[in-house]
């Protein structure tokens, strides 16, 4: 069993598995990268049982040890081998049980969505710091040119939505998941919003309250610890970045519903968020137990049915393809080469966080997810009726 799925998942590379019991399996077509792995008993039945967490797992806990290459060496070949193609839509009934696990797994009332963000988000300020850029920018990058550094590229993102959101000064601006502020801080500062940014994460509210003060931008931008469900007030603009994955499938129409009910007659909303070009699936089910309880990457289609039904024009739409795969390059890049990460984090730990970077980076670089940025307006004549403006207003500020 073993020897076939390995062939299947190591189409191209050159692999070489020690299994328990003294014997080697070997698999690809020869080319670089070289990758040599030995495998415990336990992380054999692992793989074999459930490959998607079985791998996660085993690396985690030193199941598989990786004697030759790196963990992205390995799963850079399961990426090129297509091990992450799409697998068709599969039976009705195999429909059906993933349409029940969706909703079962998604459910994100407001006492599970505190719960599933303290899980990733509260762990601490400190891990955050050492691997992103100093903005603290957790949203994919956006990179108009080769070469662009980390902190360049998600400049360059925040630019861009804030020229898609067409910012006049004086505009209330709502930012729904505001993260450790960077975000609503530039559009107060750069673009004179007045910003109220929510969040369910203490650790970030705590952290974008004092950078708010710290610049001088509290009179201008204010962050409060609440579900975007229970926001009344209207806004001209509504920005939400990287939110939408931990909203859930049985929440989409809803949420898009109190976009829409947020906004003023000639509002405007950008919504940035990861999707899949594939059908409907379920989350993977390591990122599901370890990183993102509750997280959901929903299909494309899943999300434009949500908007139609929730009575939104779609004013433009953008999808960004390969650039989250550079941002986690960067992000995993950091993360392996700080000196200071192995002295205050487990090795266990440490290792999850590696095989989720890399994994994730997988996924945006061989497998089926992009970035999709959905521009709303509750009105047809809300924005001009060409996109030139959005270029213009990042050339004019030289983003």
């Amino acid at each position: 069993m073993i020897e076939s799925l390995l062939i299947q998942m190591a189409k191209v590379g050159d692999l070489t598995l020690h299994l328990p019991g003294g014997r080697t399996v070997t698999a690809g077509d020869g080319t670089a990268p070289k990758v040599t792995a030995r495998l415990t008993h336990k992380g054999l039945r692992r793989i074999v049982a459930r490959p998607s967490v079985g791998l996660g797992e085993a690396y985690m806990d030193e199941d598989i040890v990786i004697e030759e290459g790196t963990l992205w060496d390995l799963l850079e070949i399961v990426g090129r081998s297509g091990g992450r193609a799409p697998k068709g839509r599969g039976t009705l009934l195999k429909r059906m049980r993933k349409a029940v696990m969706r909703r079962v797994q998604q459910t994100n009332d407001r006492a599970a969505a505190r719960r599933n963000v303290a899980h990733h988000y509260d762990i601490s300020n400190d891990l955050y710091r050492r691997f992103l850029d100093a903005d603290m920018q957790y949203t994919c990058a956006y990179f108009p040119r080769p070469g662009m550094t980390l902190e360049e590229a998600q400049a360059a993102k925040k630019a861009h939505i804030a020229a898609k959101l067409r910012l006049e000064p004086g505009m209330r601006v709502l930012d729904i998941g505001s993260g450790w502020g960077g975000l609503g801080m530039t559009l107060a500062r750069d673009y004179g919003a007045q910003v109220t940014g929510v969040t369910l994460s203490t650790e970030q509210l705590e952290l974008a309250r004092a950078r708010a003060a710290e610049a001088g931008l509290s009179d201008r931008v204010k962050f409060e610890f609440k579900d975007y469900r229970d926001v009344a007030e209207p806004f001209d603009r509504i920005v939400s970045v990287g939110m939408l994955e931990a909203v859930g499938a049985p929440n989409l129409r809803p949420y898009f519903e109190k976009v829409r009910s947020l906004l003023t007659d000639d509002g405007v909303a950008l919504i940035h968020t990861i999707c899949r070009m594939t059908p409907p699936s379920l989350t993977n089910g390591f990122t599901q137990r370890y990183i993102f309880p509750g997280g959901y990457i929903p299909a494309l289609s899943e999300v434009t049915k949500a908007v139609e039904d929730a009575g939104l024009w779609v004013t433009d739409l953008e999808i960004l393809r390969i650039h989250y795969a550079e941002t986690l390059r960067h992000w995993r890049t950091r993360f392996l080469g700080d000196p200071e990460i192995p002295a205050r984090y487990e090795a266990r730990f440490r290792r999850m966080w590696e095989f989720y970077l890399a994994s994730a980076e997988l996924g945006f670089r061989y497998g089926t997810h992009m970035i999709a940025q959905v521009q709303l307006s509750r009105n047809m004549d809300t924005l001009p009726i060409t996109r030139d403006y959005i270029h213009a207003d990042e050339l004019a500020r030289g983003a």
